[in-house]
């Protein structure tokens, strides 16, 4: 299969490619066991259901993508991406040992998963602009597209199947294993990142050390009005809408009073919606804003019917939906931006997209959370269907504001 192939999968003909795809869907399900584990052990064994404490390890945990932005940004444009991501992926294994060991021990506290939460957070925010543009080097200018929602698909493959196996281990052997498994699963990608034929990567222009060159990325997207508006899109989606380990975490366990492993399935039918969502993505070659204003309104809707449902199964159905109009919006809203950005900016523009898209949520997830232990998990839902429609009223202002540029010109 050729580099111009067409197709959903068309970059899996690459090697280098399907090497890292391999090692990263298996790194993926870790995450997911973790992520999964180390919700539930705050809500339900370090606190007495309190979102709020979710809410904080989430803020401390994502924090820093928009703390670190400019460095991370132009460390992801300036550095070997390969050997930065060898480094972060190998501290964050080490994060997961740690914790697991506190956990098996028994003498893990609340402060102590604030804390690791923390340092995964400053090493992630080094990890995610490298790891995402390092696709193109993978595979290409070309393929980007197909390439980022087959990370995607990846990624919520994962997500279906990381959370109901952690559901599972959390009730047969404890929280604790969850977290050393996941550390085991990071041997996974480094071997993957090893494999790799260096020779064939697409490396691109690297960016140079200037002065002013760290804010940069920050006066590129200003001049661009595309970019503007759909990263203020992501901006509201971001902040207030994906914010599913409060959402499903409160809903299972307030309101439905459901336990582990019905809380695992919540989160795996999700991501069921979410892996739709990114294969048709993948079919996509060029996303564009009209596709981003139909998937945000439809994710509000989404947030909307969830929050609303008066038994857990129609709930569940509910959040294949919100998955599918999640990851179209966030996988279509990668690729656009990818595309739409210089190459020798690429890493910069990206910090950007991630540090509103993850640090938006130390904004966010605290105000979720308070919502949810005020008013009611129902509510906050609310406010993450606001977020979706919040967003589709930019989109729309945008459009019509080219449209009237256009007939000006005209």
């Amino acid at each position: 299969m050729s580099g111009s192939a067409t197709g959903a999968f068309r970059s899996l003909g690459t090697f280098n490619y399907r090497v890292w795809a391999v090692g990263a869907l298996v790194s993926n399900v870790g995450t997911w066991m973790q992520r999964t584990a180390q919700d539930w052990l705050v809500l339900t064994q370090l606190t007495h259901n309190n979102a709020t404490a979710v809410g904080v390890v989430m803020a401390l945990q994502f924090g820093p993508q928009l703390l670190l932005l400019p460095l991370t940004g132009f460390a992801a444009d300036y550095l070997d991406r390969r050997k930065l991501v060898i480094a972060t992926q190998a501290i964050m294994g080490s994060l997961a040992l740690g914790l697991g060991i506190l956990t098996v021990t028994g003498v893990v506290q609340l402060w102590h998963v604030y804390l690791f939460a923390l340092l995964l957070g400053c090493v992630a925010a080094f990890d995610s602009p490298a790891r995402q543009t390092f696709v193109s080097e993978l595979v290409g200018e070309d393929n980007i597209s197909n390439a980022v929602a087959l990370n995607s698909t990846s990624f919520n493959i994962a997500r279906t199947i990381g959370p109901a196996v952690a559901g599972a281990l959390i009730a047969a052997v404890g929280t604790g294993w969850v977290f050393l498994i996941n550390s085991a699963s990071f041997v996974a990608v480094l071997s993957s990142l090893g494999l790799l034929r260096v020779h064939e990567l697409h490396r691109g222009n690297r960016a140079h050390r200037t002065r002013g060159s760290l804010l940069e990325g920050l006066r590129y997207v200003w001049r661009h009005p595309d970019l503007r508006a759909v990263l203020f899109m992501l901006f509201l989606i971001g902040t207030f809408g994906l914010n599913f380990a409060i959402f499903i975490s409160t809903m299972s366990v307030t309101v439905f009073h459901a336990g582990a492993g019905q809380y695992g399935l919540a989160t795996s039918m999700m991501a069921i919606g979410s892996v739709t969502g990114a294969l048709l993505a993948a079919r996509r070659a060029n996303p564009d804003v009209t596709l981003l204003l139909t998937s945000a309104a439809l994710f509000g809707i989404g947030c909307a019917l969830a929050a609303i449902m008066p038994v857990y199964e129609l709930f569940d159905a509910a959040l294949v939906m919100t998955g599918v109009a999640a990851q179209t919006f966030t996988t279509s809203t990668n690729s656009f931006v990818q595309l739409s950005t210089d190459p020798s900016m690429r890493g910069r523009v990206i910090a950007i997209l991630l540090a509103i898209a993850v640090g938006g949520t130390p904004v966010g997830a605290p105000i979720v959370g308070w919502v949810a232990d005020t008013f009611g998990p129902r509510w906050a839902l609310g406010l993450g269907a606001a977020s979706g429609f919040g967003a589709t009223i930019v989109a729309i202002c945008y459009l019509a504001t080219r449209r009237s540029a256009v007939r000006g010109q005209e």
